[in-house]
């Protein structure tokens, strides 16, 4: 079975996502994981990590380390009136999370997707990996790729971040939505 069905079989998949756009390609996450849309602001850089990693933001007072999921998916990462912040929960391990900033190109909108318009996503072959892909949903004809937020950023780069930023308030212990 793969790790895909496998996820399938054990997570419904349907509800509410927000649809965004990266490189005129549209993008979905849970709404569940969602914690608030942000405009741009001053990022402070993080020496010695990932490309993707931008740096962290000040957020009423918690530090939030910015990733641009662009750079992430190697797209063109260009600034415009619309690219913003969509600040998430993302969870490291059990019962273990972290708020995470996505710049991203726009929001579009929220979307209920029923289990039905949810495809699995397509075998690209061995070299890719695609564990952070949910599926693919067509709504109104346009394909929309649905993130498995947990995965985009690996856990391991999740942690490097919280141990870089070192910052009590970062990391927080709470139960994570289901």
């Amino acid at each position: 079975m793969s790790s895909q069905s496998a996820l399938r079989t054990t997570t419904p998949l349907e509800g509410k996502y927000l649809t965004l756009r990266l490189d005129n390609e549209s993008y979905a996450i849970a709404v569940l994981k969602v914690r608030e849309i942000i405009r741009m602001q001053k990022i402070t850089p993080v020496p010695q990590m990932p490309e993707f990693v931008k740096g962290v933001i000040n957020l009423r007072g918690r530090v939030i380390p910015v990733i641009d999921l662009r750079v992430k998916f190697s797209l063109k990462a260009e600034f415009n009136d619309r690219t913003c912040v969509v600040v998430v929960q993302v969870a490291l391990r059990a019962n273990l999370s972290v708020q995470m900033g996505l710049i991203v190109d726009g929001i579009e909108e929220v979307i209920t997707l029923k289990d039905d318009q949810i495809e699995p996503t397509p075998n690209f072959g061995t070299k890719v990996a695609a564990d952070y892909l949910l599926g693919m949903a067509t709504v109104k004809g346009d394909v929309k790729t649905l993130l498995n937020i947990d995965r985009v950023v690996a856990p391991s780069t999740a942690t490097e971040i919280a141990q870089a930023v070192n910052s009590p308030t970062f990391a927080t212990r709470a139960p994570l939505p289901q």
